[in-house]
Protein backbone atom coordinates (compact mmCIF):
# COMPACT_ATOMS: atom_id res chain seq x y z
CA UNK A 1 0.00 0.00 0.00
CA UNK A 2 1.13 3.50 -0.80
CA UNK A 3 2.06 5.84 2.02
CA UNK A 4 1.10 9.13 2.84
CA UNK A 5 3.49 11.84 2.98
CA UNK A 6 3.50 15.77 3.06
CA UNK A 7 4.14 15.95 -0.36
CA UNK A 8 1.30 13.58 -1.13
CA UNK A 9 -1.71 15.63 -2.87
CA UNK A 10 -4.93 15.54 -0.71
CA UNK A 11 -6.28 13.49 -4.02
CA UNK A 12 -3.85 10.99 -3.63
CA UNK A 13 -4.14 10.94 0.30
CA UNK A 14 -8.03 10.39 0.15
CA UNK A 15 -7.62 7.67 -2.75
CA UNK A 16 -5.16 5.47 -0.10
CA UNK A 17 -7.10 6.26 2.44
CA UNK A 18 -10.53 7.42 3.03
CA UNK A 19 -10.32 7.19 6.48
CA UNK A 20 -8.62 10.53 6.67
CA UNK A 21 -11.15 13.07 5.65
CA UNK A 22 -12.13 13.71 9.25
CA UNK A 23 -9.04 14.72 10.00
CA UNK A 24 -8.64 16.89 7.35
CA UNK A 25 -12.10 18.59 7.74
CA UNK A 26 -11.10 18.69 11.62
CA UNK A 27 -8.23 21.80 10.30
CA UNK A 28 -10.86 23.57 7.87
CA UNK A 29 -10.34 21.53 4.72
CA UNK A 30 -14.36 21.26 4.26
CA UNK A 31 -13.83 21.34 0.63
CA UNK A 32 -11.86 17.86 -0.12
CA UNK A 33 -13.57 17.64 -3.43
CA UNK A 34 -12.78 21.03 -4.90
CA UNK A 35 -10.18 20.68 -8.13
CA UNK A 36 -7.86 23.16 -6.04
CA UNK A 37 -7.85 21.14 -2.99
CA UNK A 38 -7.20 18.13 -5.50
CA UNK A 39 -4.23 19.30 -6.41
CA UNK A 40 -2.57 20.91 -3.01
CA UNK A 41 0.05 18.74 -1.17
CA UNK A 42 -0.87 18.34 2.50
CA UNK A 43 2.22 20.40 3.41
CA UNK A 44 0.40 23.37 1.41
CA UNK A 45 -2.79 22.53 2.82
CA UNK A 46 -1.19 22.90 6.62
CA UNK A 47 0.24 25.84 5.81
CA UNK A 48 -2.98 27.51 4.48
CA UNK A 49 -4.93 25.91 7.58
CA UNK A 50 -2.29 27.47 9.86
CA UNK A 51 -1.36 23.73 11.07
CA UNK A 52 2.11 22.72 11.38
CA UNK A 53 3.21 19.66 9.40
CA UNK A 54 4.42 17.47 11.44
CA UNK A 55 0.68 18.26 13.66
CA UNK A 56 -1.25 17.30 10.86
CA UNK A 57 1.20 14.06 9.51
CA UNK A 58 0.25 12.81 13.33
CA UNK A 59 -3.29 13.11 13.17
CA UNK A 60 -3.06 11.05 9.69
CA UNK A 61 -0.80 8.51 10.87
CA UNK A 62 -2.65 7.65 14.17
CA UNK A 63 -5.20 7.15 11.41
CA UNK A 64 -3.71 4.79 8.93
CA UNK A 65 -1.76 3.19 11.51
CA UNK A 66 1.64 4.74 10.11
Amino acid sequence: MASITKDTTIGEALMINADIAPVLMEIGMHCLGCPSAQGETLEEAAMVHGIEIEELMGKINAVVGA
